[in-house]
């Protein structure tokens, strides 16, 4: 009797096909409204935090501007970070713009990074083509740098750098390495490149030690910690925190320490009620179409009342009569499902192709589709398939 309900549930909509599809059309909406965020949204933050976890897993970034009796820290303070136990490395940056020459051929504002050998060993891939600075080259104090491609494409267009010379602040500096194109090395650069935009500029970078004298600094004011144990990573912010308050007297406001695993966490938090809001947002339109399927299933209701009568006066059973009002009710809103969850995924290989990120298919928003579906069509076709069933046969015959 199961099967024979569902036969005529589905051939009622086979023979209401136009209105059978304005029903189920605001499932379609839904679904595939849910389906294409939550798909866009994760591959857009997958690549972001992808691209935060390489540039901050297990590492503390130090901002230490000083008290106006001591600016930034100087190489004992270095010194003194660096037997903090738990710590593999320290990287101290110091940044400046410059103008580059090489023959006649000027670039301006140029990004000059001085950097330590430690940066490059946590980098390892970093570097597309050469070498790295190494520890010889900041001991020895050599005039070598490694360029990025843009750079190499204003100062050698068509040639390969490597060996050859240029000019920072009229200081003669030879090219040792150039930088992967593919590889972000900051965390600005890393949200930019997620969202598809341009983040194309001249950058070189030197030993750090050679950065402080042409710019006459005596300290530093900025330095990466890398941790052994990300698990660690409190215990070693802790000592950190006792060892630059020592550096500065305990003045407040000298130094700030952030954690980038304590910002990821943060950031994937964040981008979780985002997606969670979305999903929200996108169910509102399937709230729209479980009101649209039983408004069409008491129309139905209505329309066929001789049939009902006429089952029930033969010795259909009110729970066979609920049974094909609600299976009609499933089918319709599961059909839409089916729809939207192709159309949704389609959407999302378009957007996300245009975004130019990684495309995989979640199956957290294809079972959350459907399963929505799924309960909308049980929800909203109950009470149109209870009204059904309790129809009294007599009053049902009486419009015949």
């Amino acid at each position: 009797m199961i099967k024979e309900s569902i036969k005529m549930s589905w051939q009622n909509i086979i023979h209401n096909r136009m209105r059978s599809f304005l029903t189920a059309l605001g499932i379609v909406i839904g679904v595939m409204a849910i389906i294409s965020l939550i798909t866009i949204v994760q591959a857009a933050t997958s690549s972001v935090t992808s691209q935060f976890s390489e540039l901050g897993a297990g590492k503390l970034v130090v901002s230490a501007l000083g008290t106006p009796l001591k600016k930034g820290l100087t190489d004992n303070d270095v010194k003194g970070l660096l037997e903090i136990d738990g710590i593999r490395g320290v990287s101290p940056t110091l940044n400046f713009s410059t103008d580059v020459v090489r023959n006649l051929m000027v670039e301006e504002n140029v990004t000059v990074e001085g950097r330590n050998e430690m940066y490059f060993t946590e980098n390892p891939k970093l570097i597309g083509r050469g070498r790295p600075l190494s520890l010889i080259d900041m001991e020895s104090k050599n005039r070598v740098c490694v360029i990025n491609p843009d750079l190499q494409e204003i100062i050698f267009p068509g040639e390969d750098p490597l060996g050859k010379t240029l000019k920072l602040k009229g200081i003669t500096f030879t090219v040792v390495g150039v930088i992967d194109d593919e590889v972000t090395t900051d965390i600005v650069s890393a949200i930019q490149k997620s969202q598809g935009r341009d983040v194309s500029e001249g950058k070189a970078i030197i030993p750090y030690q050679t950065a402080m004298s042409m710019t006459g600094a005596n300290s530093i004011t900025s330095l990466e910690i890398f941790v052994v144990d990300t698990t660690r990573n409190a215990e070693v912010k802790a000592d950190t925190e006792r060892v630059l308050n020592q550096a500065f007297n305990y003045k407040e406001d000298s130094f700030s320490i952030l954690d980038m695993d304590s910002l990821l966490d943060s950031m994937n938090t964040m981008l979780g009620m985002m997606t969670a809001m979305l999903v929200g947002i996108a169910s509102i339109a399937l709230l729209v179409g479980g009101i649209g399927i039983m408004n069409m299933m008491l129309v139905s209701v209505t329309e066929r009342t001789t049939e009902i009568g006429l089952r029930k006066a033969l010795g259909a059973e009110p729970k066979q009569i609920q049974m094909q009002f609600l299976a009609e009710s499933i089918f319709l809103s599961v059909l839409g499902g089916l729809i939207g969850m192709l159309l949704g995924l389609l959407l999302s290989a378009v957007v996300i192709n245009a975004l130019d990120v990684d495309f995989a298919i979640s199956m957290t928003a294809i079972g959350l589709g459907f399963g929505f579906s799924a309960a909308v069509g049980i929800i909203f076709g109950w009470a149109p398939a209870r009204k059904a069933s309790l129809l009294n046969p007599i009053d049902a015959l009486r419009s015949v």
